[in-house]
This record gives C-alpha cells, structure tokens and sequence, in this order.
C-alpha cells in the first residue's frame, strides 16, 4: 500500500488520477476495512491536511463548507447552528466524540450510505457538491448525486471538494431527528430531515422533507407533501406527513428492525422533524440536537 499526504488540492487531484483514493478522518473507509466489508485500496491519499477544504464560509448566497470539515465543527458553527440548524442537529449525532472530531462532512456524504444523518438535512435545504478532477469542476445537486449504497456519480479521479447550501428566506427552520437505540456509535434505525418555511400567519409556505434508512439512497418528498402549503402546522398536518413518509419509504427488513417498524417509524420521526423545523421557523429555542432536547430516540 502507498499513502500520500497531499498538502494542496492539485496534489490531491495528481494523486486520485493515478489511483489512489482520498481519505480524511478514514471513520468509514477504515471500519468497512476492518469489518471485511472492503478491501482497503492499494493508493491512499489523505486531503484533511487541505486547509481549502478544511473552511466554512457564509455569504449572502448561502453557506460554502469544505469537504474535509469535521462534524464537530459543524455542530458548534454558530452560523450553521442558527440558520442551517438541520445540518448541526445531524452532526451532533454521529458517532462518538472522536468519531466527529475527524469524520468529514465530504466523507459522509460520498460514502453514500443510506443511514447516513447528513443525507437528508442537505437533501432538504437544497445542498450541492462541487466534484472537482484535473480537467474539470462540476456542480452536482445532492439530490442527483447519490445511486445506490455506497454509490454515487462520481468518477474515480473526483474529489469533492465543497458542499454548498442556499440561503434560506423568511420565517425559516429545519430539523433532523432519528429513531436510536442506543446514544453513541449508532447508525439511524430511521432518519427524517425537513426544513419549512412560514407565512405571516403561521402557515406553511414551504416545505421539503427527507427519508434516511428506509430506501437505497435518502428518500425526498417534495412532491408528497407540497399539497400542505398553506395549511397551519397541526396535529392535522403533521399526521398527512408521517402519512406520505411512511408511503414512500421502501425499507428492509435486518437485525435491527423490521420493514414494517421502519415504515411506521419513519413517519413519526419526519412528523416531528416538521414540528421542530416550524417550531423554530416560529423563532423557538430549540438546542442542537433536537434528539437529546426534545427526548427522542434513546
């Protein structure tokens, strides 16, 4: 095996085009290793050393996030914290301390599990990845980005780079929350994501939710629920939520739950994802993450 430390993002690039395959905090390439799950590959070259990728940026346009930045920034970034909340909620959930002190936002996301806690909160703000090669640079919505377990459209020689995230507008909010067992080192049983927006009077004037654990890739609902606009956020609405979650989800059956639990589960879990997310579009206080503050889960 040869490891490569690239000290910049052409390095890196030079590296991936001869074969080698990046690593940052190595959280799941080196425990599917371990478990047997896969071979670990003949070339890596780590790009947490990056410091371009290692940045948070906010701008009027939205949020910029380096691929190589860890979990536990972005559940402690005041800016994402406050407007991209989603996002820190699912960070806060990771693993265990040390586990978020070296995971990477980019590693999650192109690990492209379906349990992933990141998946759905950027599938509901509108998240994109810059995947970059030595030829090229393209933006690719998340939405498209993901094909299967462990797949995504990226080629062998891209690195993702940044994970982008649009500005939201008005009375805004978003939430993340998942079925656990247990609070450290669990992957989600289920996982809903949803960011709303609110009208002067308290409706819903947006709303986009998102599915994780339940299907091959994370599962998006815009089109379920778009008939919900304009309608308060009630026990009424919140019941057609968990209703269209739980039509849409296509789950497993494994160790750790039955296809019909995680269908009847997930729509739980995303009726509150959308509680919490207009909650705090509302302007309520609701600490990251909203498992532990409102006592779901475990």
């Amino acid at each position: 095996m040869s490891f490569t430390i690239a000290r910049s993002i052409d390095d890196a690039l030079v590296a991936l085009a001869a074969g080698a395959r990046p690593i940052a905090g190595g959280s799941d390439l080196v425990v599917g290793a371990r478990h047997g799950k896969v071979p670990l590959p003949e070339q890596l070259v780590a790009v947490d050393r990056i410091d371009d990728l290692c940045i948070v940026e906010h701008h009027v346009e939205g949020c910029d996030i380096g691929a190589a930045v860890t979990h536990s920034q972005l559940m402690t970034d005041p800016v994402i914290v406050d407007r991209y909340t989603a996002l820190a909620d699912a960070a806060a959930l990771i693993g265990s301390p040390a586990t978020r002190n070296v995971g990477t936002i980019g590693g999650n996301v192109m690990n492209a599990s379906p349990a992933m806690d990141t998946g759905a909160p950027l599938l509901v703000m509108g998240a994109s990845v810059d995947l970059r090669s030595m030829t090229e640079t393209r933006r690719i919505a998340v939405a498209d980005l993901w094909t299967g377990p462990g797949q995504t459209i990226a080629r062998n020689d891209e690195l993702c780079t940044a994970i982008h995230i649009p500005a939201r507008s008005g009375r805004a909010g978003s939430a993340y929350v998942r079925l656990e067992y247990r609070r450290a080192m669990e992957i989600a049983v289920v996982g809903a994501g949803a960011a709303v927006e609110l009208n002067d009077d308290g409706s819903l004037a947006a709303v986009s939710v998102a599915l994780a654990a339940v299907a091959p890739t994370i599962v998006g609902l815009d089109g379920d629920v778009g008939a919900l606009l304009g309608r308060p956020v009630d026990a009424d609405l919140l019941a057609a939520v968990a209703q269209a979650a739980s039509a849409a989800a296509r789950p497993i059956t494994d160790l750790r739950a039955s296809d019909a639990y995680r269908r009847h589960v997930v729509g739980v879990m995303a009726g509150r994802a959308v509680d919490a997310a207009a909650r705090r579009a509302s302007g309520d206080a609701i600490d990251v993450p909203v498992n532990r503050a409102l006592g779901i889960g475990s």
